[in-house]
Parts: structure tokens; C-alpha cells; sequence
């Protein structure tokens, strides 16, 4: 059996530092955050790595990576390029899987479409959808004073708000901390503001056409319990996007990995190696 022991390893692009969670051999499969970090993919990633090589990728100034986002390196399609080029860094040549959550799936969306082929399966779980976004814990931040005043103590407090709507098991304390510590940096806090203020609902809006073109594999893996992306939308999608299937996640919200670590990696491994 391969070795699915998770590691952070980091690749260069463009001289900044990327950092990224990786595990497993097989079938190659990029993991996308959104407004938290690749630590969301952390509880399933061995799982997923059963039968596939899984790659969670930080944003640059989110997570382990180095330097800062501005808001337009924020903006969706500069981050699908992004993730373009970290598929070419780590070396994967031919077709590969992608899945985002939250934001990221707006991004993993961009990448299926202006990949050119590239991408063969999409997974998203809990993502943004049609106009389901920006909520407005994020689209507040789209006031430039606003972006510009917090400071990391104050969007730490912020985050620490959102992360207790996001999971329904209670954290511990180090879990708590280990998902906060980015945003206690600058770099951390303005590069989270700046991926708030370049959300807009435009760039996942402009995609459901070329979507439905594509007729790409899907599987929608959702929380049945979120309050940030509701179930409904997942629910359209699957209705109007040929190729995609939705699996809830009773009881779990906005991060379902953590709720429901088992079945979602185990939904996720099985459709990436095809099983």
C-alpha cells in the first residue's frame, strides 16, 4: 500500500515561498482554501491520499506561505493562474483533479475552465456558488478604511468568531490556535483582506455557462448545517450542471472535514481514484 504520511513541503513560483500539505501516490489532486487556510484539509488528507498524490496549497500570505497577497493577486482569476503555475512547479505534466472549499471553489471553478483541459475531475465542498457570495463577514472588509484599520488582534478575534460558526465539534484549545495563527502576523492579516475585498459573486456567475459547456465529473460534498453556503445551492448546481452529484454531510457545517472527517475523505478519495 503507498504511503499516505502527511508532510508540508514548500515549492517556489515566481520567488515566493508556497507552502503546501502532501500525501499520498497516485491519480495527482490539488486542494484549494478559501477565507481560512489548507489546515481545513488537514483531517482528510491521508484518506484522500489512498489511491491519489494530494497537494493543499497555501495562498501566498495565508497559512505557511510567505509573503502578501494585494487585492488584485486576490482576485480569482489571478489566483487560478496561481494555482496553474503550482501545478507545473510540482511537476504534474499531464491531467489532474482539483477541489475547493469555500472561496478556493470559486478559484478550483477557474481552474476546470481556463485550464484548457488540464483539469479531468472537480470537487467542491462548501464552496461559493452562483451568487451565494461575498457573506457578509467578508464583504464588510470590501471598505477599503475598514481593510486598511484591523489590526491582527482584532481579525484574529474576527476569525475566532467565524471558525466556531464553521465547525460544529467543539475545537481544542491548540486546534483553536493552530487555525488563528496565521492572522497574527501583518502579511497574514492584509493578505486576508485582501482576498476579502476582491470576492465578488461576478466570478463564479460568469462561469455557470462555460461550466455547463464543460460537462465536467463533479461531486459536491456539503455540510448540511452551513450558514454561510447553504445546502440549496449545492443542490441547483447539481440540478443544472451535467456531471455533478452532491453528497451532504449530516449535522456537519461550513468545514465538514472536521465534522465528518471519514466521510468526506472517503468521498473524495474514491472519486478522484475513480472507485
Amino acid at each position: 500500500m503507498a504511503d499516505t504520511t502527511l508532510s508540508r513541503e514548500s515549492l517556489n513560483i515566481d520567488g515566493r515561498e508556497i507552502s503546501y500539505l502532501h500525501a499520498g501516490e497516485g491519480t495527482p489532486v490539488l486542494l484549494l482554501h478559501g477565507t481560512f487556510w489548507s489546515r481545513v484539509w488537514q483531517p482528510v488528507m491521508e484518506r484522500i491520499g489512498q489511491g491519489n498524490e494530494v497537494f493543499a496549497l497555501d495562498f501566498p500570505g495565508f497559512g505557511r506561505s510567505r509573503g502578501k497577497l494585494t487585492s488584485e493577486e486576490a482576485e480569482v482569476p489571478a489566483l487560478a493562474g496561481l494555482v496553474l503555475q503550482a501545478a507545473e512547479a510540482l511537476g504534474i505534466g499531464g491531467s489532474f483533479a482539483v477541489a475547493g472549499h469555500d472561496i478556493g471553489g470559486a478559484v478550483a471553478q477557474h481552474v476546470a475552465v481556463s485550464g484548457r483541459g488540464r483539469v479531468g475531475k472537480l470537487a467542491l465542498v462548501n464552496s461559493v456558488l452562483y451568487d451565494s457570495w461575498p457573506v457578509p463577514a467578508v464583504s464588510r472588509f470590501r471598505d477599503p478604511e475598514l481593510a486598511q484599520g484591523i489590526t491582527p488582534e482584532e481579525l484574529v478575534e474576527s476569525r475566532r468568531g467565524s471558525l466556531g460558526k464553521a465547525i460544529s465539534r467543539d475545537l481544542s484549545t491548540s486546534e483553536e490556535e493552530d487555525y488563528l495563527s496565521p492572522w497574527r502576523t501583518e502579511n497574514g492579516t492584509r493578505s486576508w483582506t485582501a482576498l476579502a475585498a476582491a470576492a465578488d459573486a461576478r466570478y463564479t456567475l460568469d462561469l455557470v455557462e462555460p461550466l455547463k459547456e464543460l460537462g465536467l465529473p463533479t461531486l459536491l460534498v456539503w455540510g448540511e448545517e452551513d450558514e454561510f453556503q447553504p445546502v440549496s445551492y449545492a443542490e441547483r448546481f447539481e440540478r443544472e450542471m451535467p456531471g455533478a452529484r452532491l453528497a451532504t454531510v449530516p449535522g456537519a457545517r461550513h468545514i465538514p472535514m472536521e465534522d465528518g472527517p471519514e466521510r468526506v475523505g472517503s468521498l473524495l478519495a474514491d472519486f478522484f481514484a475513480g472507485r
